[in-house]
């Protein structure tokens, strides 16, 4: 199907008219030899509440972002290569249902799909795709993946400390190594991941030490003094800038309050043959 639809004028116009939709905010996508195969809204879960999001699945990368108007304007673009996306089916919920996760080296996230079918087609052609591509590449699967943040409505109290709870004046943060859901006083930290950021980002004082051991154990092995690295000042707490554990995700939704996204009647995913 890729052979079949590179080039041609109908896979140019699609590819032109998803980079319309993003407008000047988004990226060119259009590049030879990409397709476009498939495009569909799937819900994914964020930290607040599980939000519609617009995903369009090319030969290569996987494109998603924010709903403003659909099928007229999108925000908030988000580009991830296929060859870095690893695939896990999950169990359904009583929130959520036909769930799975996308697992990256920089970013995990859960989404789900309206139906079963509708899951089955998008985990296939997304698997079709990063095989393809590993094959032609010489690359093995990826094998390490950013832990997924854990919504902050799983839990009203600090999964590391179990004793702070949250509240208005008590903000939940994420430990940015496993994901989880904790205090101020329990993730005061921060740690250089380069895979991640070239910023040092907030990490949970159990994870804090971990990377502190393995820091350490890979500076001896390699013979050398491991450096020496700053601890957070006691009581400071960053409020804005890059440290802050806000995101696109938490952004006011413009998608209307009362639309069902789960309905048998509406195929929201098509895949282009």
């Amino acid at each position: 199907m890729v052979d079949h639809l590179a080039n041609t004028e109908i896979n140019s116009q699609r590819i032109a008219a998803v980079e319309n939709c993003f407008g000047a905010s988004g990226q060119p996508l259009a590049v030879p030899g990409r397709v476009l195969l498939g495009e569909g809204i799937l819900t994914k879960e964020c930290r607040k509440k599980p939000k519609p999001r617009i995903f369009f699945l090319f030969n290569d990368i996987l494109v998603y972002g924010s709903i403003v108007i659909n099928k007229r304007k999108y925000n908030s673009q988000h580009i991830i290569p296929l060859e870095d996306v690893t695939l896990e089916t999950l169990p359904d919920t009583l929130q959520m249902k036909n769930r799975w996760m996308i697992k990256t080296s920089k970013k995990s996230f859960v989404v789900s799909a309206a139906s079963l079918t509708e899951r089955k087609e998008w985990i296939s052609h997304l698997e079709e795709c990063i095989g393809h591509l590993l094959t032609k590449t010489g690359r093995q699967p990826s094998t390490e993946h950013a832990a997924p943040w854990i919504p902050d409505k799983a839990t009203d109290i600090c999964m590391r400390c179990t004793q702070t709870k949250f509240s208005t004046l008590t903000r939940r943060h994420h430990c940015r190594k496993c994901g989880f859901v904790v205090c101020a006083d329990c993730s005061r930290q921060r740690f250089l991941m380069p895979r991640l950021s070239p910023k040092p980002l907030r990490v949970c004082n159990l994870c804090y030490r971990q990377l502190l051991a393995e820091k350490k154990k890979e500076a001896e092995a390699e013979g050398r003094q491991p450096e020496p690295i700053r601890s957070a000042i006691p009581g400071y707490e960053p409020s804005s800038g890059d440290d802050s554990d806000k995101s696109d995700d938490d952004k006011a939704d413009q998608w209307p309050a009362d639309t069902e996204f789960y309905t048998s009647e509406v195929s929201w995913s098509s895949f282009h043959s």
